[in-house]
């Protein structure tokens, strides 16, 4: 199971993976961790990373990059409008009316739903959508181990989040085992784009006036400026000297070039440079913190390297920035983490985070008491999420839900809609009163908004005399009721003890359990039947489901077209690689192997390298396939007779010291040399036979080959030579090898006589020393050779 972590940039785009050894930052087929968010369609397939951005400039109308500012978005979008003036591709509208093209945490609803069915759509099981700040933020904890204890004084932690196309804060407070974000702001149009578009305005003035060009007329040579810009930005962040940009026809066949340093580029940007600090101070005011209850400001992104910006950011806060992360690593690497410590396949440190509500969401409905509608907010700034809250309702038919964003001003979105929800089959009690219906929305892991079920508490029998146990009547008219958490978590307790998630916080649990404690003690139990009621969602621009089976359908089929494309550019590859290795070798070392018969029949296959980049640009697959096959029949000859020649020397000579040496081992025999005389006279005339057979072939072989030229197949090859020379070996080597038999020495039999008492009187004193039957009168004879014996 693999674990990945995906932070996909406006420019670039990194995947980090969790292992066994801890989190890594992968690389692509360039050796490079850095992938560029790219994507260019050519007439069979697609080239997606570092082969997409090659083609920029040269296929600038079918090349796409930047687009994940277009999630969720409308065709009709002021904002695409607006963009659209400065593309160099075209942007179509869909039937569904969207633009067909890790998250910041500014988006919205709409943008985090277009997220997940891009990740379906690409067949990735999204575990959770994290805001980058927040990425960033377990990046950085996760790993300290001198974070207070939980019932101590969190640390607060600054990020800033500067990229090429976004600046994001968000302030942090940090425990052991416990991260939860506290504020959120941030600036959606602000990033590293904006310090070029000034770049790239002020050189198309200087050209304009020097070399009288209208850059902005011509896409590639606008496409070249940016890329020529953007290094220009980053050689600037590390000099202040005068740097010069040079492009060589550039447009109409002229060389432009020009000059820039910091203090100029500074000034130019002095109004970019003056949105820096309002965020700041925007979280600020929303954490309701001081500059000095803040431990550290971590920094990190592309943009964070331009010197300005980090002086502005740190001359705020009053305190020296850290970059202990990298900046560019850390949000895929925090993404990874996440991703880790959801997965059943790791083992990770406990570590709990709690995500906050970017912008406060309100449900309204129409209200028949109040004759109009009535609206509530559900979820504030920068509560905590994931997280569920239970609102009750009183009804006696269908009743729709609208969720909405309540601050559309600070919304970087158009539309402050989140979806309609509509809740079936309400009926009324049996008694015709308003029938309770518990309404539970929740914002989910990836931050989405929904009504996640909904309930109709049927009250089947009281008991006579008892008051009736729900005291919101009581409070609240009889049509409908809009209840905080607590209060509606109390009721479902009381009545059908529904569960609700546990996802509160400490102090609401602790005003729950007061809440409880009254009815639990005092009111009698009444008899409940909960009935789940289906809900109709209807999300704001959400892929319809067909929709999206056919973009899955769609990317599948896409799939394969680039795999088969990639396999009919291997096909073709062979064969150049094929034609071009064999033409060196014909008018090299093959030379004198080829016949002037192979080479016409190679210049009638139309000439290989011609029919290439001719004929065969384009082919499909087989015809590569067949195209080789043809060639490799006309060469693979060559090069085995060329081989055959290399090897075919040696193999003779092995051939020829096998039979000289069994030649000699023969004469050995006939001279009667004692190291042989023990061979059967028999099996010598069978080697020697074999022996003159085997040198009469090797003889005839080798004149025949002498006579042959080497542009014909040779008289014999290489294989047979070798074995014959095997079944020589095998037939004579057990022969001439055979060992010489063991002569046993005859034995003396004196000496059996003279030793054999001599051994027996050793044993006899043992043994009767054993026995304790030992008589002493015996011994004397034998004491003179004891010594001998004891020495040896």
């Amino acid at each position: 199971m693999s674990v990945v972590g995906f932070d996909v940039g406006f420019l670039n785009c990194y995947v980090a993976v969790a292992r066994a050894g801890g989190i890594e930052t992968v690389a692509n087929e360039y050796s490079d961790r850095c992938t560029p968010a790219c994507v260019s369609f050519g007439p069979r397939n697609r080239s997606i990373g570092a082969a997409a951005k090659s083609q920029v400039v040269t296929n600038c109308k079918n090349t796409v990059q930047g687009f994940k500012r277009f999630h969720g978005r409308a065709f009709s979008d002021p904002y695409i409008q607006r963009l659209k003036s400065s593309l160099v591709y075209d942007l179509a509208q869909m039937p569904s009316g969207t633009t067909g093209i890790k998250v910041p945490c500014y988006y919205t609803d709409a943008e985090r739903r277009s997220v997940v069915d891009a990740a379906q759509i690409a067949g990735l099981n999204c575990l959770r959508l994290m805001n980058e700040t927040t990425a960033v933020a377990l990046a950085y904890g996760i790993y300290k181990q001198d974070l207070p204890a939980p019932e101590e004084k969190p640390r607060i932690v600054v990020f800033v989040d500067i990229g090429h196309s976004g600046y994001q804060t968000s302030v942090c407070a940090f425990n052991k085992g416990k991260l939860k974000v506290l504020a959120t702001a941030c600036d959606p149009e602000l990033g590293g784009k904006d310090f070029d578009e000034m770049l790239v305005r002020h050189f198309c003035e200087e050209f304009g006036k020097k070399y009288k060009l209208d850059v902005k007329t011509k896409p590639r040579a606008l496409v070249r400026l940016y890329q020529e810009c953007e290094k220009l930005k980053k050689l600037m962040s590390a000099n202040s000297s005068d740097l010069p940009l040079n492009i060589e026809c550039f447009m109409n066949d002229i060389d432009v070039s020009g000059k820039l340093n910091r203090y100029s580029f500074e000034e130019m940007c002095a109004d970019v440079l003056g949105r820096v600090e309002a965020p700041l101070h925007n979280l600020m005011e929303q954490a309701k913190l001081k500059k000095e209850d803040i431990y550290a400001v971590e920094i990190v992104g592309g943009a964070s390297r331009i010197p300005s910006v980090k002086e502005r950011i740190g001359r705020f806060f009053g305190k020296e920035l850290s970059t202990t992360l990298n900046a560019d690593e850390a949000v895929a690497r925090g993404c990874a983490l996440q991703c880790a410590i959801l997965s059943p396949a790791f083992k990770v440190r406990e570590f709990s985070i709690t995500d906050a509500v970017a912008y406060p969401i309100s449900l309204k409905w129409n209200s028949a008491a109040e004759e109009g509608l009535s609206d509530c907010e559900v979820f504030p700034k920068n509560h905590a999420a994931p997280f569920s809250k239970v609102l009750t309702f009183y009804r006696r038919e269908p009743f729709s839900l609208e969720a909405y964003y309540n601050t559309p001003r600070e919304l970087p979105y158009p539309d402050p809609t989140i979806g309609q929800f509509v809740i079936q089959k309400v009926v009324p009690q049996a008694s015709g009163e308003s029938s309770k219906v518990k309404v539970k929305v929740r914002v989910n892991i990836h931050g989405i908004f929904s009504v996640s079920s909904a309930s109709l508490v049927e009250v089947q029998k009281t008991e006579e005399g008892e008051e009736p146990m729900d005291t919101e009547q009581q409070a609240t008219p009889e049509e409908e009721t809009d209840q905080d958490e607590t209060k509606a978590q109390g009721d479902g307790q009381k009545e059908t003890e529904e569960e609700e998630e546990k996802t509160t916080s400490p102090e609401e649990s602790k005003t729950e359990k007061k809440s409880d404690q009254p009815p639990q003690v005092k009111k009698p139990k009444v008899k409940t039947k909960v009935l789940e009621l289906p809900i109709e969602n209807s999300p704001q621009w959400e892929l319809a489901i067909d929709m999206l089976n056919l973009f899955v359908e769609n990317e599948g089929n896409m799939i394969m077209q680039d795999k088969l494309e990639k396999e009919r550019n291997d096909a073709k590859n062979y064969v150049e690689e094929y034609v071009y290795d064999m033409r060196d070798k014909l008018h090299g070392r093959l030379e004198k192997f080829v016949s002037e018969a192979v080479i016409d029949k190679w210049l009638l296959c139309q000439n290989p390298e011609n029919w290439l980049y001719e004929d065969g640009e384009d082919q499909p697959k087989q015809q590569y396939i067949d195209k080789l096959a043809e060639l490799k029949k006309l060469g693979q000859p060559i090069q085995e007779r060329y081989m055959e020649s290399e090897e075919r020397p040696r193999a003779f000579d092995d051939m020829g010291k096998q039979i000289q040496m069994y030649m000699k081992v023969v004469e050995a025999y006939k001279t009667k040399e004692e190291q042989y005389d023990h061979l059967d006279q028999e099996e010598i005339n069978k080697v020697d036979k074999m022996v003159n057979e085997a040198m009469i072939w090797l003889n005839s072989k080798m004149n025949q080959q002498s006579k042959l030229s080497l542009t014909v197949e040779p008289a014999v090859r290489v294989r047979e030579i070798q074995d014959k020379t095997k079944e020589l070996y095998s037939s004579c080597n057990p022969i001439v090898t055979k060992p010489k038999p063991k002569v046993e020495l005859p034995k003396d039999n004196k000496a059996g006589e003279q030793n054999g008492p001599v051994n027996g009187q050793e044993k006899a004193p043992a043994e009767g020393t054993e026995k304790g039957t030992g008589d002493s009168t015996g011994n004397p004879p034998s004491t003179e050779p004891r010594p001998d014996m004891d020495l040896d």
